[in-house]
């Protein structure tokens, strides 16, 4: 006989995770670690390593879970930045510049638990990116999915580093529209 799982609110999983509550956690996992999969290959460009920091992240989450706070931001960007810095601090650990892989290199990783929230519409992240502006999409690419800073950004498309700070922000503020922030 199967156990049904909760279907946990944002607010309720975090609750939930700060108790430790495993049933949470293993909620967690299972509903986000496609999508910071996803992430985390981009910058790696290895499957392997992926898994290995994935591991690794979800323990960063689950031990900083308590630092956690809602008003400065979604859980998901949260976790997804835990992600994209642990990966990027492995990259860099092997004395390598972030990776440049299309999320679409992983196919089989993308339909996989690829949902983070209820809404169908967050889905696939590569997707809403693609409908921002190109000037905006093209930094959050470099900044958010190939683990470049803002500055490593603003010296590769050689424009000012303020002009790149204010597209992402521009383009953050688009992104928002489809999480109903």
């Amino acid at each position: 006989m199967a156990t049904q799982r909760p279907n946990y609110s944002e607010e309720d999983l975090v609750e939930s995770l700060k108790q430790n509550d495993r049933v949470a956690f293993e909620y967690l996992y299972d509903h986000y670690s496609g999508a910071l999969f996803n992430v985390i290959c981009k910058v790696l460009r290895d499957n392997e390593k992926a898994e290995d920091v994935l591991q690794d992240a979800f323990l960063k989450i689950w031990k900083s879970i308590t630092s956690y706070d809602p008003a400065k931001g979604r859980l998901f960007t949260w976790m997804l930045n835990i992600a994209r810095n642990s990966a990027i601090d492995a990259v860099r650990s092997e004395g390598r510049k972030p990776g440049m892989d299309d999320i679409t290199e992983n196919p089989d990783r993308t339909d996989q638990n690829a949902t983070y929230q209820p809404s169908t519409s967050t889905l696939d992240l590569k997707a809403l990116v693609d409908t921002l502006r190109p000037e905006r999409k093209v930094l959050v690419d470099l900044v958010y999915f190939q683990g470049y800073t803002q500055e490593e950004a603003s010296k590769e498309l050689d424009i000012p580093l303020g002009t790149v700070k204010s597209r992402i922000r521009t383009a953050l503020q688009d992104l928002k529209l489809y999480f109903k922030l």
